[in-house]
């Protein structure tokens, strides 16, 4: 497929996207790896919650391995050096992560909505093995709806006037095809609309349930509230710019209208940007759901003193330290 290049487009991708990628490397990845064992342990003490974590931790962590490749593409100015396998399976998991993220999110935001406003009622939803199902049907689900990637050419090769020279773009096509825009449109409702919509009713519940709880201090109401309104805000500026701009460019692009327009031009280049800034949710998500906590940093602690062997302890000291996970992640236990 030959196409004509964004002005600009190239030039933008080659300082920005690097800087935030490497930014989003050097911070995701230890910190999903810590989110991990943090999930691990809550999930051994029977929380669901851990569950939840684990997936989101490794989704987010799976991601951020193949910043790497995106770094050089967009160094390169946009042009793929590697093998069309290497693009195919790179796209297939940025785009696993968007949706499988915002998938475990929305069953976090269920699941604190349901201990704090339900504490008695629906036991059975907040299981160890009712979320484990959960969870694997997600994955499961993610993975098929975006099994489309890894059969479909995702190589283009593009001419640049600006630059007389070809570049070989990977997956981001200008205009988008027609399978792209109807996949994307799904995306959008299925993927992003209904967990915004969801987390943000669950937050309102548990917000109305901790203001209205006088059993619980005035300090640790204010502590719970901020977490939740961080915790909303977060989906919705990682996530909302990517996905308007990604429903502006299907209806712009949609049979080839504004292909070539300069409005059309515009808009992609702002919509590569919000791409870049998505991943930003992989920086935010372990310091939300894990290290902003007691429990959490408590957990992630004891994992370093014990990988560092500076834990000093017997074996049954050291397997009592590695199950001590009894709070909930948000510290809405005291509700309960």
């Amino acid at each position: 497929m030959n196409s004509t290049c964004v002005e600009e487009q190239h030039d933008l991708d080659h300082y920005l996207f690097p800087i935030i990628y490497i930014f989003v490397i050097i911070v995701s990845i230890p910190a999903n790896i810590g989110s991990l064992c943090v999930a691990f342990l809550q999930a051994k003490k029977e929380s669901e919650l851990g569950i939840y974590l684990f997936s989101l931790s490794l989704s987010d962590l799976l991601y951020a391995l193949t910043l790497p490749l995106w770094i050089d593409y967009t160094w390169n100015e946009d042009n793929w050096t590697f093998s069309p396998a290497l693009c195919k399976g790179s796209a297939f998991f940025t785009y696993m992560n968007f949706y499988s993220s915002t998938a475990f999110l929305t069953c976090i935001a269920v699941d604190r909505y349901l201990a704090v406003v339900y504490p008695l009622k629906f036991y059975f939803l907040r299981t160890r093995r009712f979320a484990f199902i959960v969870s694997l049907f997600i994955w499961v689900l993610e993975t098929i709806l975006n099994a489309v990637m890894l059969w479909k050419d995702e190589i283009a090769i593009e001419y640049c006037d600006a630059k007389k020279s070809n570049f070989t773009l990977c997956y981001d096509k200008y205009p988008l095809e027609e399978w792209q825009i109807k996949l994307n449109l799904f995306r959008t409702c299925i993927g992003y609309a209904i967990p915004l919509v969801t987390i943000m009713i669950c937050n309102q519940k548990v917000y109305q349930a901790v203001r209205d709880n006088k059993a619980t201090e005035t300090s640790e109401k204010k502590r719970i509230i901020k977490l939740l309104v961080s915790i909303t805000l977060t989906f919705v500026l990682c996530f909302t710019p990517f996905h308007v701009m990604l429903l502006i460019r299907c209806i712009l692009e949609r049979n080839g209208r504004f292909g070539t327009s300069k409005s059309g031009k515009q808009t992609y280049t702002i919509y590569r940007i919000t791409v870049a800034l998505t991943s930003l949710n992989c920086v935010a998500d372990p310091i939300l759901y894990c290290f902003v906590t007691e429990t959490g940093r408590y957990d992630m602690w004891n994992v370093l003193k014990l990988c560092t062997g500076k834990c000093k302890t017997s074996q049954r000291q050291r397997k009592s330290i590695l199950s001590m996970s009894t709070k909930d992640t948000m510290e809405l236990e005291v509700l309960e």
